[in-house]
């Protein structure tokens, strides 16, 4: 395990190295979730292995400090990885973001553009999110406001979303989780679509075949993002279908 400084107060952010080759790949995890648990397997896939890999916690998350004065909006999260990356050595990170953890990936491609030179995005939020108390997810948490969350709003989350979710989200500091949320809802400024489809990188979006499409694939595919069906999986790529996501992150981050 490894650990950087990432905030004025001290606040740490950590992350599980494997060894390898250069370009390193960078790992962002999603809401509630832990890097090291979802990418594990990915990273040391024999068609992905081979790289230097960091499996890195989003702070308030997994193994990363949870400090309760840090906004955590998407902005606040790619400086904090950004001052991680800088911090571990890399000069440049090909990046692999689920699900919130693409978002964030975006927003740091756009907001430190020397440090990232391929996004892959697996199943990443593009667009805000409109809130309801019902849903699982980002949008149900942020529609509680903060105090409504921590008093009893973490607990009825525990009950939707599962003992496999919970597993890692339960490691996740309230606070971390209900503003990380509730700024994932909103989305960045500008939103995460409109910057992906300005960026000048090579981009590819991984989504489930079962979803169909991905809202507005035309415009991506038009602004040069690979937008690539992976079957016989939900939302979870990676886990729901190793192989699969193996064999199109292999295509998109090693093209030759």
């Amino acid at each position: 395990m490894r650990e950087a400084t990432v905030t004025p107060s001290g606040d740490r952010i950590r992350w599980v190295e494997l060894p390898g080759a250069e370009p390193a790949r960078l790992y962002l995890h999603g809401l509630g979730a832990s890097s090291p648990v979802y990418f594990a397997a990915a990273a040391a896939h024999p068609l992905l292995a081979g790289r230097r890999s960091l499996l890195l916690d989003l702070l308030g998350f997994g193994i990363s400090d949870r400090p309760t004065d840090f906004g955590y909006t998407l902005e606040a999260h790619a400086d904090a990885v950004a001052a991680a990356v800088r911090a571990a050595g890399p000069d440049r990170v090909e990046v692999v973001g689920h699900s919130m953890g693409g978002a964030v990936a975006i927003v740091l491609a756009h907001r430190h553009p020397a440090l990232v030179s391929r996004l892959l995005l697996v199943d990443a939020n593009l667009d805000a999110i409109a809130l309801g108390r019902r849903r699982v997810g980002s949008s149900g948490i942020a529609s509680y406001t903060e105090t409504e969350f921590l008093g009893g709003g973490l607990a009825e989350a525990a009950e939707r979303v599962g003992p496999f979710w919970w597993s890692t989200m339960r490691l996740a500091g309230p606070v971390a989780l209900y503003r990380s949320a509730l700024h994932l809802a909103r989305g960045s400024e500008p939103v995460m679509r409109e910057l992906l489809l300005r960026l000048d990188l090579p981009r590819t979006f991984l989504h489930p075949a079962a979803d169909g499409p991905p809202q507005g694939v035309d415009a991506l595919r038009a602004a040069g993002v690979r937008v690539v069906a992976v079957p016989d999986c939900g939302h979870n790529v990676m886990l729901d279908n190793p192989e699969g996501f193996a064999s199109a992150a292999a295509e998109a981050l090693n093209p030759d």
